[in-house]
């Protein structure tokens, strides 16, 4: 059996600007991934859309999802 997990985290009415910095920031984090996870990463309009997704272990994911906020927190405290 086979099973997937996605997950999509919104940051809403963020600047362009802003996004893409975050974005930036995180890019050496989004490498090297365990087999089965990935994330990519979109601006849309005035948001920055994450869509994580897992085939294989979910501890693996709500891991990365907890870790990606924490640099996205970092990442914005040091924009501002």
């Amino acid at each position: 059996m086979s099973l997937t997990c996605q997950v999509q985290v919104i940051l809403n009415n963020i600047s362009k600007e802003k996004a893409e910095t975050v974005k930036k920031a995180l890019e050496p984090d989004n490498v090297n991934f365990p087999e089965g996870l990935s994330l990519y990463v979109e601006n849309i309009d005035n948001k920055l859309v994450f869509n994580f997704e897992s085939k294989k272990n979910m501890k693996h994911l709500t891991g990365t999802v907890d870790e990606v906020m924490e640099h996205i927190q970092v990442a914005l405290k040091v924009i501002e």
